[in-house]
């Protein structure tokens, strides 16, 4: 069996490349960092180190790395003859991930097994995304080429922080993952993952996932960044960020138990665990890699616009969502290319225009006030 793999970066390594190995698939990787490429060829075997209570070493092998700039033919004839297609990109990579997948499937033999296809990004509905990227790229061949594949959605949850100097294509990473797959694609064919399960509905998994592990995530980085600490454990330790975090992801929780009937205990019971998985000292993660990209994160369908706006509509509190974004406004990372275009955006752009192009909403919608007061605020201070 043969897997490849888009992203051969350390969630791709240290997450979904080392199931998929697990599950006697031979990895391929396909990435465009030439170095990272060459180090991957260059080696026999990485080790994912889990960092942590219970945490083991575990060694990968069978593996090996296309470089999709350099050798787009090459990578086009591994996915022909591959059984499953993974990512691990970002979901605003999948359209540049979409034509390789078409050429695989032009060359994919009629007699073949559907191509099982799953984007494993923090979104809702990713794989549906890579899909329609497909349809697109592939044009008037959609309906002929998209019947040689299958398409599943998937909710995917382990941290990987930056890893340390030196450490080659070793991966440190949590003890703790979660891998949820919608099984109805399949037909009963489904993929050889093993610690990953199979469910009939997703939608409970993505968003608990979500508007759990990644709002409380980002909000902990705001929140810490605005108050100068360098790492995530160390912002939770703070017993004020601590209570913020805690606000928001209560909020989330009434708007899961609204939207899909979870239980409060159980979702209480979450909660807990994925706090203490952000305090985890050996996990060195810093508020500036967590808090990247917050254009993106304060985006209409994102971990904070997303539950907050389902809140609002149904009349439940989103203020400490809403000051989540309030400290996402002020994160300010000279190194990262969009929190430069976020305060520059902040600084040319009147609050309603912003408020309607930055997080989708709607003048209308019950949320929008709320968080137009928040970028005025913000605005109010840069200008000082």
């Amino acid at each position: 069996m043969k897997a490849v793999h888009f992203g051969a970066g350390n969630i791709g390594r240290g997450f979904v490349g080392l199931l998929l190995h697990e599950g006697g698939y031979e990895v391929v990787f396909s990435d465009v960092a030439d170095a990272l490429v060459d180090a991957i060829n260059a080696a026999s075997e990485y080790t994912v180190r889990e960092a942590g209570p219970g945490g083991v070493n575990r060694v990968v092998t069978g593996f090996r790395a296309v470089n999709s700039r350099l050798a787009p033919d090459g990578l086009a004839e591994e996915i022909a003859t591959a059984d499953v297609v993974t990512t691990a990109v970002g979901p605003t990579v999948l359209r540049f991930v979409a034509p390789a997948i078409v050429e695989g499937l032009r060359r994919r033999s009629p007699d073949a097994a559907p191509l099982q296809v799953m984007a494993c990004e923090n979104a809702i509905g990713a794989t549906d995304q890579l899909r329609d990227e497909v349809v697109t790229a592939a044009g008037a061949d959609a309906d002929a080429l998209t019947a040689g594949a299958v398409f599943a959605n998937t909710a995917v949850d382990r941290i990987v922080p930056a890893q340390p100097a030196g450490a080659g294509v070793d991966v440190t990473v949590e003890p703790y993952f979660e891998w949820a797959i919608e099984s109805g694609p399949f037909d009963g064919a489904l993929p050889s993952i093993p610690g990953a399960h199979f469910v009939d509905d997703l939608a409970p998994y993505i968003e608990r996932k979500l508007f759990t592990v990644n709002t409380g995530h980002a909000a902990t980085a705001y929140f810490g960044a605005r108050a100068g600490i360098e790492r995530i454990s160390d912002a939770l330790a703070d017993p004020k960020i601590a209570a913020q975090v805690s606000a928001a992801l209560e909020e989330t929780s009434a708007v899961l138990v609204e939207e899909h009937g979870l239980d409060p205990a159980e979702l209480a019971e979450y909660r807990a665990k994925i706090l203490d998985r952000f305090r985890n000292p050996e996990l060195v993660d810093t508020v500036q890699r967590v808090g990247r990209q917050p254009l993106r994160k304060i985006s209409r369908n994102e971990r904070f616009i997303g539950p907050a706006a389902m809140a609002a509509e149904r009349g439940l509190s989103s203020s400490a969502l809403t000051a989540a974004v309030a400290a996402a406004l002020e994160f300010d990372d000279p190194a990262d290319e969009q929190s430069v275009e976020l305060q520059e955006r902040l600084r040319n752009e009147d609050a309603e225009s912003f408020t309607a192009s930055a997080t989708g909403l709607d003048p209308e919608h019950p949320l929008f006030a709320a968080i137009r007061d928040a970028v005025i605020a913000r605005q109010e201070a840069i200008m000082v």
